[in-house]
């Protein structure tokens, strides 16, 4: 770890934000739809000098470049059915062979169940690697219900906005374009209680995975998104120093 946080250094130069002890993290933001993983992540990735890894990036990454791995993982969408795990594990370790992934990584959106995430480790164990840190970003699900439903779209410029935390300035109209704003099939509430129900028996599981390991930190996810990164910076800090 030491030996990788000295050459992601020397890779981000003096000037860089990123301090020696700061590079070479490897970890993973765990929590429901609308925790905000993806905010957080895309916010360490630029302050830490790491490559943000979402695989929902990766997937539409695949499918518009008619990758193999792309060819296949379509087969299975346009079959209805689910992207085989090995087939996403292939996505994704392919991504961290790039040369952006040297100084580390923060997983958006991935393990999401705890086949995934023990697959992952032992292939990271096979390359000399590991997960230095999992955070949970802990939001009650009545908060949840609200971040997403609120949400609306314009369907010409695809601006987003939300009823009560960041609202058009006229009544469900675009500020840009004037036209009424529209609510994603994902955001109604009977869909989002059914992804907060295959999350709670999917993917929080992997809350007690991460425990057991000794790597698991926790962070309140209904705070400000600043108060939220500044206290995922301390908890990147604080593991780094040890």
């Amino acid at each position: 770890m030491i030996q990788r946080r000295e050459e992601a250094a020397l890779l981000l130069g003096p000037n860089a934000e990123v301090s020696a002890l700061r590079s070479g993290m490897n970890l993973v933001l765990l929590g429901a739809p609308g925790a905000g993983k993806g905010t957080q992540a895309k916010r360490l990735a630029d302050r830490l000098g790491l490559l943000h890894l979402s695989t929902g990036d990766l997937f539409r990454a695949h499918l518009s470049q008619g990758t193999e791995l792309g060819k296949t993982a379509r087969r299975y969408m346009e079959a209805g059915e689910l992207v085989p795990d090995d087939v996403t594990l292939a996505m994704v370790f392919d991504r961290l062979s790039a040369p952006e992934a040297a100084q580390g990584f923060v997983l958006d959106g991935f393990p999401r169940n705890l086949a995934q995430a023990e697959a992952f480790e032992r292939e990271m164990a096979a390359r000399g690697q590991r997960l230095d840190l999992a955070v949970l970003l802990a939001v009650a699900d009545s908060v949840l219900v609200e971040r997403l439903t609120g949400r609306r779209t314009c369907p010409q410029c695809q601006a987003t906005y939300h009823l009560v935390f960041s609202p058009p300035a006229h009544d469900e109209l675009c500020d840009r374009c004037g036209v009424p704003l529209v609510q994603r099939p994902d955001d109604r509430p009977e869909t989002v209680m059914r992804r907060l129900e295959v999350y709670h028996a999917e993917t929080a599981p992997l809350i007690a995975y991460y425990r057991r390991r000794g790597i698991l930190r926790e962070v309140n996810g209904e705070a400000s998104p600043e108060a939220v990164t500044e206290a995922l910076l301390g908890l990147v800090e604080g593991v780094a120093g040890d």
